[in-house]
């Protein structure tokens, strides 16, 4: 909360560091890649400033070095760390207009509400006790700014949350009254400000790994709490505090315990590191239920999840960005059909009068003809009709598309072959003078894939002739369950929690959730087990949050059956609950009845939906439930009389 910024217009990213420039584009001499970069303001002009390094004391805007600072408290800290850590569970934001890549990791307190409805709002609720707490809390330094003597002591803000967003509330004291913040304004002692958590944005180099926090996160703590300072960086203050509670308090705890089962892992390279040993007893942990993979997509790898998957992709781009050779390199003889010189006719078909039979007949357009010939002729190969320019096309011929994808037929008389899949490209409104907003309900019957066509991809592309082109195999599936376990099992946990992800604004710029989007996105999970790709559908703040829920370990059926747990195993938080009640829904009907006796220990509303997620509709499973159930009910009512 001090008044801390940034100096930096530019990050130039090499092979080996960061290299730092000033408001004026003076380049500081920093002369090693710095773990840790804060940014300080002396004047309220925002021209002056200091880094600090990881091999060196500081560095000022002119490049010198210096550490009278060294104790103290007005730093602002950007974190770096490897971008390989933390690479297959964070979610792509973008790139930046100088191609750096964007990802989202992690939450933390960033921005003060301004609006003062809110604001007065959020503590209303406060003090009369409305507000939920999420069991989350972040921690600040509590010693005065200029006691440099005395080492850094832990403050606690707890996390509250409402409508769906979760806030902290921050008492300004002694430490930073007066001070001014990033934006220029002055806080005063006594203000309360709310300050909204929010997810963390790193700029990536790919190159040098190296992730590096797009916003000062935090600032307050001491580089070092005394002036001997040999280079030796783990041993600072600041290094500790992100070690101890900030490298801890950006992801939940589930989080972090997946991320040190799966350093276990890597480093030996075997998966007996799944074995916990918990009160002198080996337990068996599976990393997610699901048998899910967390590997990192592109763009082209959503595209193919989605096909075959049976559902229709738009892909947005500008022109030039090679969206219709994506397509062709999963279909080299796609049907493609321009939307901005469709006509109703050559759309949708027509009806003409046959003068011998005296009555009108119906003829179906020539490009389903020619789907319906290919579909038949290859039928154990996926065909796709790609409708190029869609948002070029006016708005009824828009609406004639819709009818297509949404129904699966042409003109309410010609059905889609089984084997026939959908995929769209359009220019956006900032990109096209001639371009059409499409309507809410066309937008949401797509997955959305945002073209960026990079240097290595464009290479990857040119490299590949065309008689290496991949066409994909079709194979009709049958899904155990209508919605995958896992996306039941996170809906329920969220609506449990207080929050509503069933249903997200829409904003006709990117993918928002509803009830038939989970159902896509369930069809996308079954398919490819790949839970990042379902950014293309719900967007990506939802998906990372999703992300994290799925990639949380739980106790094994195995482990259940065999009593091979302690009390430590079951203290989880209620995110933890409901990804093991999906783990455990696993179990064949001999077992049912011990797993549901220990879903009982776990919480009733966890339990309930392990119930649901067992039985699935499957009439033996929900009569041998209710049989179950009738007899808990006659223990109850004996032990009562």
């Amino acid at each position: 909360m001090t008044n801390c910024t940034f100096l930096t217009d530019d990050l130039i990213f090499g092979n080996s560091r960061l290299d730092i420039f000033d408001k004026y584009g003076t380049k500081c001499a920093i002369t090693d890649f710095a773990i840790l970069l804060g940014g300080y303001v002396s004047s309220e002009d925002y021209t002056t400033g200091f880094w600090w390094t990881g091999n060196a004391w500081n560095v000022d805007t002119n490049g010198s070095y210096c550490w009278s600072n060294i104790q103290g408290r007005t730093g602002g800290a950007r974190p770096a760390l490897p971008y390989s850590s933390i690479q297959s569970i964070s979610s792509y934001k973008g790139r930046e207009n100088s191609g750096v890549l964007e990802v989202a990791y992690g939450e933390y307190p960033q921005t003060i509400v301004d609006n003062y409805h809110l604001k007065t709002l959020l503590e209303n609720r406060y003090y009369t006790g409305y507000l939920r707490t999420t069991g989350r809390k972040y921690t600040t330094d509590s010693v005065q700014v200029n006691d440099y003597s005395i080492s850094f002591q832990d403050r606690q803000h707890i996390e509250y949350e409402y409508d769906g967003k979760r806030y902290i509330r921050f008492v300004v004291d002694q430490n930073c009254a007066e001070e001014i913040l990033s934006d220029g304004r002055r806080v005063k002692l006594g203000d309360v400000r709310w300050v909204r958590v929010e997810p963390i944005i790193w700029l990536v180099d790919e190159k040098a790994d190296i992730a590096l926090s797009k916003k000062i996160l935090f600032s307050g703590v001491q580089f070092k709490n005394d002036e001997t300072y040999n280079g030796d960086f783990d041993k600072t203050d600041i290094k500790q505090f992100m070690d101890r509670y900030f490298s801890k308090e950006i992801v939940s705890n589930s989080v972090l315990k997946n991320n040190q089962l799966e350093q276990t892992q890597n480093s030996e390279g075997e998966k007996k590191s799944n074995i916990l040993i918990v009160e002198g007893k080996e337990s068996v942990r599976k990393q997610n239920p699901y048998g899910f993979h967390f590997d990192k997509v592109s763009e082209e790898d959503i595209i193919r999840g989605a096909v075959e998957s049976n559902i229709s992709v738009f892909l947005h781009g500008k022109s030039s960005e090679g969206k219709s050779a994506r397509v062709k390199q999963l279909d080299p003889d796609c049907e493609i059909i321009y939307m901005r010189n469709a006509t109703p006719d050559s759309l949708n078909g027509k009806s003409v009068y046959n003068a011998e039979k005296g009555e009108m007949i119906d003829v179906p357009p020539t490009w389903y003809s020619r789907v319906l010939e290919k579909c038949k002729a290859e039928p154990n190969k996926i065909h796709i009709i790609f409708f190029d320019e869609l948002t070029n096309a006016l708005p009824s011929i828009q609406g004639m598309a819709f009818n297509i994808v949404l129904d699966g037929e042409v003109n309410g008389k010609w059905k889609l072959p089984t084997n026939a899949r959908i995929v769209a490209a359009g220019n956006d409104l900032n990109d096209s003078l001639a371009a059409n907003q499409m309507a809410e309900p066309l937008f949401n019957r797509f997955a959305h894939v945002y073209i960026h066509t990079t240097v290595d991809s464009w290479l990857r592309w040119a490299s590949t002739p065309k008689e290496k082109y991949e066409r994909l195999d079709y194979q009709e599936e049958k899904l155990d369950a209508k919605i995958h376990p896992a996306i039941y099992a996170y809906i329920a946990y969220k609506s449990y929690s207080g929050y509503d992800v069933l249903r997200t604004p829409y904003t006709g710029d990117k993918p928002n959730a509803d009830p038939r989007k989970w159902e896509m996105a369930s069809k996308l999970l079954y398919k490819t087990k790949q839970p990042t790709m379902l950014r293309a559908l719900i967007g990506d703040e939802l998906t990372w949050d999703f992300t994290a829920f799925v990639k949380q370990q739980v106790i094994s059926v195995e482990d259940v059956i065999q009593h091979n747990y302690s009390d430590v195993d079951l203290e989880m938080d209620i995110s933890q609950k409901f990804a093991t009640a999906v783990g455990l829904s696993s179990v064949d009907d001999e077992h049912f009845e011990v797993v549901r006796d220990f879903m009982k220990q776990i919480g009733a509303e966890p339990r309930a939906a392990f119930e649901s997620m067992w039985t699935h509709g499957d009439e033996k499973r929900l009569e041998h439930l209710a049989e179950i159930q009738m007899k808990d009910n006659l223990s109850q009512g004996g032990m009562t009389r």
